[in-house]
């Protein structure tokens, strides 16, 4: 019999529990799972990049579906990545998982097929409910909010080492916190007086104390929107997010299609704004006339609305309620266009 290290089997006992445990804890329910299906139907054969891949939720459903589709998977956050892993080996080469933040997708891509790419941003339901990844004020934990924990500063040290100004533009810019000024200054205050705002219970209490008695007494849990705003700025959420879309249409096939979750108006402003300029081609030409500035319409949007979740769903996937879907479908080949493409978009 082959002779094995006294310690190995107990290491590999343990090293199967930790998948498990990655993979249990990143179970979750992916968001517009069908209509998500359903959208890649057509797209010809190829990689679909999901770029958010989380707990492969998404992932699964279209190789289950589309024999003719492969996956990539690009997650920042390494227990997403053990888990995703371990749930995708058994489609062996169909489906493959790297380690990246998602506006490195032209660099993991190069080389590829590429029909279809998937972006589901913001937060996984999976990390507000792990406690200790300091995303939720619903429980106390160190103040961290990092996607990928072993990169970046955590929400902690940023409270630490910005200023008052800086802090009140992260909170009105990315949660349109309206008492902004009088929270930053209300952090700041702690910071100074040798109480910083490291935890999460602390930061809750701070932002409570500095809204007026009666907003806390309306429009849900008072540190909400702080809680968005500081998250979106310690994972430069928004910065990358316009780059990341482009660099998704670019990889594109003809036919191929790239759809984008959205979870609040920033975000879904920035997919629409960059989406139109590629419908457009970035056309300047007075609406209504023929085109002769030379624009090459890209693709064009599925639809004109964002698809959202029925109630069913809402019903069964709290998480599901903010959602905001756009699919755009990229041209086969491009053409000097008929028409002025800004005109015909508006």
């Amino acid at each position: 019999m082959p002779r094995t290290h006294p310690g190995s089997s107990r290491l590999k006992l343990s090293t199967r529990r930790d998948v498990v445990q990655s993979m249990t804890a990143f179970a979750h329910v992916p968001v517009l799972c069908d209509e998500v299906v359903a959208w890649f139907a057509p797209v010809p054969a190829g990689w679909v990049v999901d770029a958010t891949l989380g707990g492969a939720g998404h992932a699964r459903a279209i190789l289950d579906a589309h024999p003719h589709l492969s996956v990539l998977g690009i997650d920042r956050d390494p227990a997403a990545i053990d888990a995703a892993t371990a749930r995708l080996a058994p489609y062996g080469t169909r489906a493959q998982v790297v380690r990246a933040r998602f506006d490195d997708l032209a660099r993991v891509v190069s080389g590829r097929v590429v029909s279809g790419v998937l972006l589901d941003l913001g937060v996984s339901s999976v990390q507000f409910d792990e406690p200790g990844r300091g995303f939720s004020y619903r429980s106390d934990a160190p103040l961290d909010m990092r996607m990928d924990p072993t990169s970046g500063f955590s929400a902690a040290e940023v409270l630490q080492l910005a200023s008052v100004d800086e802090v009140a533009r992260i909170l009105r810019q990315y949660g349109d916190e309206r008492f902004a000024f009088r929270i930053a200054t209300a952090i700041v205050r702690e910071r100074e007086a040798n109480r910083p705002v490291d935890t999460t219970l602390r930061l809750v209490e701070v932002v409570t104390a500095a809204i007026p008695a009666a907003t806390r007494r309306t429009g849900g849990h008072p540190a909400k929107r702080s809680f968005q705003a500081i998250r979106i700025a310690v994972n430069a959420e928004l910065d990358v997010l316009g780059p990341t879309v482009d660099a998704a249409i670019d990889s594109l096939i003809g036919n191929g299609r790239l759809v984008v979750i959205s979870y609040h108006s920033g975000e879904d402003r920035i997919v629409k704004d960059r989406l139109r300029l590629a419908e457009t081609g970035g056309c300047t030409c007075p609406p209504g006339l023929p085109c002769t500035c030379g624009a090459l319409p890209r693709g064009r949007a599925l639809r004109r609305s964002v698809t959202r979740p029925g109630q069913a769903e809402i019903t069964t996937n709290r998480r599901a309620a903010s959602a905001l879907a756009r699919v755009f479908v990229k041209f086969d080949s491009t053409a000097t266009p008929t028409s002025n493409p800004q005109g015909a978009n508006r």
